[in-house]
């Protein structure tokens, strides 16, 4: 009997995500299960390892069905620092958009830059958002998405 490496699933927070064009390619390179989430119809490549999930538009839907189902062995994309953290928690690796992997080293200081910076909006003291997504942004992404895949690849996942 052979026991059959748990495969890796990669889940898109898709609602803001502007790489989901990259993670098609890396995922059909590798072979690898998407899962692309939203609480409204999204376009998706028609592809039998590419799962469009349509989620209720309450609050949370979208990232509380994606926490419900990752664990070790999964990937996680999206910019959301909370969903971040719920994901780490349960195992999974978690990327940003812009390619920063969160991680349980880093993922306090997000938190709690987000919290602040919440904080002096809500005082009128800062605004605006993200910088402009770039290609630089791009090429870090896939940078982080692959060296992800790698490394569960070794750790034996399929």
């Amino acid at each position: 009997m052979t026991d059959h490496p748990k495969p890796i699933a990669i889940y898109v927070d898709a609602d803001a995500c502007p790489v989901k064009p990259e993670i098609y390619r890396v995922a059909e390179r590798h072979r690898l299960k998407v899962f692309v989430v939203a609480n409204s119809f999204m376009a998706v490549p028609r592809e039998p390892w590419i799962e469009r999930v349509i989620v209720s538009d309450g609050f949370d839907a979208a990232d509380n069905w994606i926490a419900e189902r990752v664990s070790r062995g999964s990937i996680v994309v999206t910019s959301d620092i909370p969903l971040a953290d719920r994901c780490i928690k349960a195992g999974a690796d978690v990327i940003g958009s812009t390619g920063k992997p969160f991680t349980e080293a880093s993922i306090g200081m997000a938190l709690a830059t987000r919290d602040m910076m919440e904080d002096l909006r809500a005082m009128g003291a800062a605004s605006g958002g993200p910088k402009p997504f770039s290609p630089k942004d791009r090429s870090a992404f896939l940078q982080a998405l692959d060296l992800a895949i790698q490394r569960l690849k070794r750790a034996g996942f399929g």
